[in-house]
């Protein structure tokens, strides 16, 4: 990433560095967010990389708005009369985070901070500057800021803090409220009558992003409120929200509302970096094992096949059917994305998923270890990492978790503590218990894990010195059902997706051209497109990408069979590719039985498909059987992840311009080599 467009936006990319926070004209939106979402991801990209290049720029941007905050407290560039409290809240996580990372940066921002908060208060309560729906939906980031201040700087402020939350709870949308059985919407929007428009009441709740950002409100309102029944209500909404609006890769489908499970529906980029944040906020506070699957399942999957192998470009929208991304001409079927949606590019479509991508691994690399009671550390979301720190009770630890992770079952663990503690370590909730052990300094014992049910941890008792843990994580193919009797195909974390070839176009850079009202200092239109637009690096493109096989196939699942290049004695002495999501890269790979069948267009897309004719799940082949092979889905761009299904072990009946062809195929069970 750091080598990349997150790593490089401040020299080059004018939303950043030539934001109005800095002095400069150029923005995609009257809200002015795009340095804030930008800010909010970088800080922990620095930090957590210790990129000294990195940092700088963290520091440069927080001291030019700091020693620019307004008289009255006002943090940005908008004048009295123009302002909305929205753009702070990026903004102020990641002073929180730069806080957290570099302690003695304190003295200057938390002034700065209370001197907005004080100012925020006010106009909150003369309702000022909290009248756009992006803000009052999206009010719990800033409570979780306030709540920071509360815990770690409360320099006596407490009933400022405590009140400014009230306000923006209760001025802010009510999420506990949509979460309940008369107010969510449990039906694709598409059906619903009268429509849900922009204009409509619960448009802000079904607005993707929105929707993501909210997944945490009622664990954020509970912190100060105490109102229990907040927390099973945040469960249902979660539960609901990803069963009736999700994508089988670990995000939600808003292409920019939500539908219903559709698979030539799209789920925005930012909707998945917020619902990665999201999830691993509800984890640590909720402690439910589900919460921590879900953001695991988004960061290896939806977030990666959103973003080029190299990082230097992104896609707005990605779809679990796309057999290829390319301008789309002619009408779509999304709710309000354009011809450029689904390209790979520097700013395709719109600019905020340009400036919001960098937040997503960072934070999850920032949520990977917790702490558990007073002497314990629990790796939460499971990936390679290295951490040292100290427990409550103030024993020193430094672990490395050596790992190929999720491409591979093994994590290998290095621990060093001064004193005796308790290591826990997330057990996911696909493992299979017969294949999945802990075992302490290569003993060759090696022990049955023994997983909490609601957090899903299993203890690990170890003493002061040095010890090595193996931690083999079992698991095997699962499938499971999607919209319009197809199924998704899964193994460990990972989702696998059809292979259908791709051909890769280097197109022109598309740039987001639009005029608007900016009143930073005088009620004129200012052009986002400029002509003083820094150079923009050659490595910089949009890209098409065409497949190159057939996309319309069914497969038979009992002839879906695993493989990997790891194994238990070569799993971490191979090393992955880098880049490792890119097309055919990653060491695991799945082949199986299909063929083709009837699968028109819809819009330019492939169209949900109706239910079988025959009255079963399985389709009728229009071709003969073939051989398929599935790779994991982040590394395929152009993919078909929700696949029909065709039953081999009967007679096959291929279509061919009215003539029938008759074959009997006689297959194997399923199995993992």
């Amino acid at each position: 990433m750091s080598d990349g467009l997150a790593g490089h936006e401040y020299e080059f990319y004018h939303i950043v560095k030539h934001s109005p926070w800095l002095g400069g004209y150029s923005e995609y939106s009257i809200l002015h967010e795009g340095l804030p979402y930008w800010f909010n991801g970088l800080v922990p990209l620095a930090y957590g990389l210790d990129d000294t290049r990195l940092k700088l720029q963290v520091q440069d941007v927080s001291d030019f708005v700091i020693n620019h905050q307004q008289a009255d407290g006002w943090l940005g560039p908008e004048a009295v009369g123009d302002r909305d409290i929205w753009g702070r809240f990026p903004f102020f996580l990641g002073l929180c985070q730069l806080v957290e990372a570099e302690p003695t940066r304190g003295p200057k921002i938390i002034p700065a901070m209370y001197k907005f908060i004080s100012l925020m208060h006010s106009m909150l309560i003369d309702h000022i500057g909290f009248d756009e729906i992006w803000g009052r939906v999206r009010f719990p980031d800033m409570i979780i800021s306030l709540q920071w201040l509360y815990e770690f700087y409360p320099e006596g402020n407490e009933q400022l803090l405590l009140e400014t939350m009230y306000l923006l709870r209760f001025q802010g949308y009510d999420w506990p409220g949509f979460w309940t059985n008369e107010s969510f919407l449990f039906d694709d929007l598409d059906t619903i009558q009268p429509p849900i428009t922009a204009q409509s009441p619960l448009f802000p709740f079904t607005h993707g992003v929105n929707a993501a950002q909210g997944l945490k409100a009622g664990a954020v309102v509970y912190r100060f409120t105490k109102n229990e029944a907040l927390l099973q209500n945040n469960r249902d909404g979660v539960n609901w929200t990803f069963t009736y609006h999700g994508d089988p890769a670990g995000s939600l489908i808003g292409d920019e509302r939500e539908a219903g499970i559709n698979a030539n529906r799209g789920t925005e980029l930012c909707t998945t970096v917020e619902m990665m944040y999201s999830m691993s906020y509800l984890y640590q506070m909720l402690g439910d094992n589900y919460f921590a699957d879900r953001c695991e399942l988004a960061a290896f999957n939806a977030l990666p096949v959103s973003i080029t192998s190299d990082h230097w470009a992104r896609q707005y929208l990605a779809l679990a059917s796309e057999p290829y991304a390319q301008v789309l001409r002619g009408p779509n079927p999304f709710w309000n994305v354009g011809p450029h949606g689904i390209i790979y590019g520097l700013e395709t479509n719109y600019p905020c998923c340009t400036v919001n991508m960098p937040q997503g691994l960072p934070k999850f690399l920032a949520a990977m270890f917790v702490r558990v009671g007073e002497n314990g550390l629990g790796h939460a979301l499971l990936a390679p990492a290295n951490v040292s720190t100290t427990t409550a009770f103030n024993t020193s630890v430094d672990i490395t978790c050596d790992t190929n992770y999720p491409f591979s079952p093994i994590l290998r663990y290095n621990v060093t503590a001064s004193a005796p503690f308790t290591l826990y370590l997330r057990v996911p909730s696909w493992y299979v218990w017969e294949n999945s052990s802990i075992e302490l300094n290569n003993n060759g014992f090696q022990y049955p894990l023994e997983r909490n049910q609601n957090t899903g941890v299993t203890p690990v008792a170890l003493s002061a010195g040095t010890t090595s843990i193996t931690y083999t994580l079992g698991g095997a193919i699962r499938v499971e059902p999607r919209a319009n009797s197809t199924v998704a195909i899964y193994h460990g974390s990972l989702l696998y997706a059809l292979d259908v070839g791709q051909s890769v176009t280097a197109l022109a850079t598309s740039l987001y051209n639009v005029s608007y009202t900016n009143n930073i200092t005088t009620n004129t239109h200012f052009p986002y497109n400029t002509s003083s637009r820094p150079p923009i690096p050659p490595t910089v493109h949009d890209f098409a990408i065409t497949n190159t096989r057939p996309w319309n196939i069914a497969i038979d699942t009992s002839t879906l069979t695993f493989h990997t290049a790891l194994n238990s004695t070569n799993d971490n002495a191979t090393a992955l590719p880098n880049p490792l999501f890119d097309y055919q890269a990653a060491p695991s790979y799945i082949t199986a039985k299909g063929c083709e069948i009837a699968w028109p267009l819809y819009k330019g897309l492939p169209a949900p498909l109706p239910a079988p004719a025959n009255g079963t799940m399985f389709r009728t082949c229009t071709s003969n059987v073939t051989d398929v092979v599935l790779r994991p889905y982040g590394t395929l761009k152009v993919h078909m992840a929700e696949l029909p299904l065709v039953d081999l072990s009967r007679n096959v009946t291929v279509r061919r311009g009215g003539l029938a062809e008759h074959k009997q195929h006689v297959l194997g069970p399923r199995k993992d080599q």
